[in-house]
Formats: structure tokens, sequence, C-alpha cells
């Protein structure tokens, strides 16, 4: 792996506003030669044997394993996480993943017997799973190493070259940097560059084999019409407005904290985070009471507080200054349109360091019900039935995850199939992500393909359809010469295998006849 970079983009720590380092992007010749690099040695990583693979990505656990503390110093200093935040999402679950990987990758990966028709006696079907080629993966600011790590080891798995561009927010360059020299994993294999929104773009302009995005529903349009005009398969996985319906046979103790922490872990900064929060009218104002007060006693960063080593913070700070006005800007618009502010709101304009904020009595033509807001917010709101609640969740252009809480398993299931989204959880939130036997994706804006699971091992394979046939004499009887004889074979075949009672001795004789025409007849 090689990191490349000069400087012009300012990386800056957001908990206390310190420049760390200055980015800028490769030149063309170096794009190239990543490019070059990558498809040399795609045929290297296509002849290692899987078990061979397995023994590199195990390189990545034990790399984690031993510099756990490094790794999530540098993610905290780019990110402004809280440690708890940074450890759970970003080092255990890259551990997770490997480990599941790593068994899974030799059922999944391996090439397949497959039925066929009766109508293909005598023949055999296979498919051969192989690599793509070269996979670029583009990653977002919000979870740095987890997005650039868990897609990456599963297109290596699946025999594929990787080339990364991580977003210039959060590029971790130092981390990339010291991950290559001393993690011993296979050079080359995985290509780090580092550059602007600009790089991204001239990288896929070189023409990968696939794409593999996550970030905004904006950027992925773009890129998406990019990959159209030179056929390049994509998987966008994109924003979400994420809703969660409580009704009213819950434990509110454990639905409250479960839907507190669903909304304000990692600052809100969550694609499948709590947005929007659809609470039952005859449990209405004990849930919102109870989840204002547990919600006050958050301990937020702030200004001074160094959380790089302060185990105590629960709500981190936000990574970029762009999305803290965004969430400034839900909030207000929120508020004029006659939202009341249950608790928090903006405590510093300017600051990246927001505090868990509820707002109660919102409506779908607020932006905070509408719109992305990716910040440490929730929009709670009223329903009476189970069909309105449905209504309301599914009134969105997005659909990546939800979740329903409930006693009432029946219920839990029937609304989970109702809601229009890739993922649910039932009394409990975003924990599909922490499943790496789960597929993950969207429907809607939130885009498409499936990731993890694996579905997500597939996505980046060609699945090559092999049908086997052996040599013989025999002339298949669809080939030439047709005749009215084989004709009417071939239709009495059809007709007595497919009437409501299959006529098997009719089906054996028409068969037969049309075996003996296949070893006689030849075009002359």
């Amino acid at each position: 792996m090689d990191v490349l970079t000069s400087t012009a983009i300012k990386v800056t720590n957001p908990i206390n506003g310190t420049i760390l380092y200055e980015i800028d992007d490769p030149s063309e010749k170096e794009l190239q030669d990543i490019f070059e690099r990558a498809r040399s040695v795609q045929r290297r990583i296509q002849a290692m044997s899987l078990d061979d693979r397995i023994k590199e990505v195990d390189k990545i656990l034990q790399y984690v394993m031993q510099y756990q503390d490094l790794i999530l110093d540098i993610i905290i200093a780019e990110t402004g996480k809280s440690r708890t935040d940074a450890f759970a999402a970003e080092v255990f679950e890259v551990c997770d993943v490997v480990d599941v990987y790593k068994k899974m990758a030799p059922k999944v990966l391996k090439d397949r017997n497959v039925a066929i028709p009766v109508f293909l006696m005598g023949k055999k079907a296979k498919q051969f799973i192989e690599p793509l080629g070269t996979i670029l993966v583009i990653t977002p600011w919000n979870f740095p190493f987890y997005q650039v790590i868990v897609p990456s080891l599963m297109a290596f798995l699946a025999g594929n070259a990787v080339i990364v561009k991580p977003s210039e927010v959060t590029p971790l360059k130092p981390l990339w940097e010291h991950f290559f020299a001393k993690s011993d994993f296979m050079k080359d294999a995985i290509q780090v560059v580092v550059g602007g929104k600009e790089t991204g773009a001239r990288l896929v302009d070189m023409r990968p084999d696939k794409v593999h995005f996550t970030g905004s529903v904006r950027t992925g349009k773009r890129i998406m019409e990019a990959c159209s005009k030179q056929l390049i398969a994509i998987d966008l996985e994109l924003g979400g407005k994420d809703p969660s319906i409580v009704f009213d046979d819950i434990n509110i103790d454990r639905t409250v904290n479960g839907v507190m922490w669903g909304a304000f872990t990692n600052a809100g900064q969550n694609c499948t985070g709590i947005e929007r929060l659809y609470v039952q009218e005859g449990i209405y104002n004990k849930f919102i009471d109870e989840l204002v007060d547990k919600t006050k006693k958050l301990r937020p960063s702030f200004p001074g507080r160094d959380i790089t080593t302060d185990m105590d913070c629960d709500v981190g700070s936000m990574t970029a200054p762009f999305q803290v006005k965004i969430v400034e800007d839900h909030i207000n618009d929120a508020l004029e349109k006659g939202a009341k502010l249950l608790c928090g709101g903006i405590k510093e304009p300017g600051s990246m360091h927001m505090v868990p904020t509820i707002l109660g009595e919102c409506t779908h033509d607020m932006k905070i019900a509408s719109e992305e807001t990716f910040g440490p917010t929730i929009a709670v709101m009223k329903f009476k039935t189970e069909e309105e609640a449905i209504r309301l969740a599914n009134d969105s252009p997005y659909g990546l995850g939800a979740s329903v809480w409930t006693k009432d398993m029946d219920r839990g299931y029937r609304v989970a199939r109702a809601i229009k989204c890739g993922n649910v959880c039932i009394n409990n939130h975003m924990l599909n992500e922490a499943d790496p036997y789960l597929p993950f994706g969207g429907v809607k804006d939130s885009g498409f393909g499936r990731f993890k699971g694996e579905e997500g091992l597939l996505t980046f394979c060609n699945l090559k359809s092999v049908l086997v046939d052996k040599m013989s004499d025999m002339i298949d009887p669809h080939w030439y010469p047709y005749t009215a004889t084989k004709t009417t074979l071939l239709k009495n075949l059809m007709d007595s295998w497919f009437s409501k009672s299959r006529k098997y001795i009719k089906f054996a004789v028409n068969g037969l006849k049309i075996d003996t025409i296949g070893k006689k007849e030849r075009l002359k």
C-alpha cells in the first residue's frame, strides 16, 4: 500500500481547531502509476489461494490488536469522536469483520454446482466465482478507518486489487503510513490515495472495474453519472433519515436508553442514526419527559476538554464545519416553523461541539424532519395508530434504516416489513451494521447494492455461469436442421411436462424419440 500526498488541503482537529497537516491532489502521472500497480498486482492476488489471502487479511487483525491505542488517537484527532465511539464503531468492528470473513470467505467464494432443468438432462451447470479486477473504494469522513478497511478487505478476499480514496476531511494519513509500514500487508494490494474531491473524480475517469461509494446523495449521483459514461458498475450507500417508531406497550426505561444512543452516538453523524422519532400518543408525554431528562445527563465534549483520553465523554464533537452549519440551519428552521426546543440547541455558534438536541412538535415540512441532518438531533412526533406510524415513517425520500419498539413481536415483524428501507431493527437500533453476516444497504435515495453479508463478498465478484456438455456424436434436438418432426416432439415434451398433471410416460417416450433423432440427423 502507498500513500501519495503533497500540500494544500488543511486537515484540522475539530476538538481544538489546530491544523494537523496538509495534503494535495496527486499528479496525473502518480494516479496512472497507481492503476498500473493495481492491475499488475491483481493478477498475483487472483493467482493466490484463498487461504493465502485470508492470511494477509489476518495481518489487519493483528495490526489493529497491537496498535489499537495509536489508531484511536489518530481517529479522534481527526474526527472528534468520543473514545468509546471510536473504539466500538471502528476498532472493535474492524476486528469482528475480519474474524467473521476469515470463516465466511471459503464458503462464499468457492465455485458452485448449479441445478439444471430436466430438458438439459445429461449436462452440468456451474458458477465460477471470480474477481472483477481493480476496485475503487470512495469513503466518507464519519467512519474513516472502518469504511476504508472493511470494503477493501472484502474486495481483496474476492481476489481484487483495491484503490481507496478516503475523504479529504478525515484522510488519516499518519495512520495509513504507519499501517503500511508495520502490518506487512501485501504491497500494492490495497493502495490509499490521499487527495481532494478532484482526485476522486480523476480516479473514476481511469476506469476501475467497479466503484464502491459511501457518502452523500448529491455526490453519489455525480459519481454514478461519471460511471454511467463508461459503464462502470457501482454500489451506492448514501444518506438516511431513519425513523424510529415507539409503541405504547414498551419498557419505557429501556427504550429511552436505546433511542437516545441510536440518535446521539458518534454525535449523530451516522447514516442510520435516529433522526425522526414517532411515539404513540398514550405514552408520549411520559416517554419524552424521560428521554429529555436522560439526554440532559449525557456528558458531551466542549472546548478545552481533552477527549482523546477522556473515557467519560458520551458525545464527542462534530467533525466537519459544513455539517455543523447544516445542523444549525435545521434547528433554526424547525424553531421558526413552530417546533419546541426540549433540550440542547446551538450551544456555541462556530464551535464543533454541539450538545444533544431534542425538538418536539415537529412536522414533515421542517428540514429537521425531512432532510438528512447528520448531527446530534431528534425530531419528535406523535402518532395514534400503527397505520399512521407506517405512513409517517415512509414519508421520506430516504430508505436506509429504521427501528420498531414493541413487546408485540407480531406487530414488530409486521411494521418492519411495511417500512420501505434496507435495514430494520426491532427493539434496538443500528445493530444491523454490527452484524457482518447481514447485508447492508438502502432503497430509494439511500442508494442500492449490498455491503457485508455473503452479498458483500459477491458484490466484488464476477458470477460466471458455465454450462458443461460432454463431447459425443449427439446432435442437440434444438440444433439445425429444423424439421416439423422435431418441432412436434418438442411441443409434445412441453405439453406433457408443464401440464397441470405431469405426464411422465408421455414425456419419456417423446424424449427418447428426440434423442434418437439427435443421434441420426446431421445438417448435410
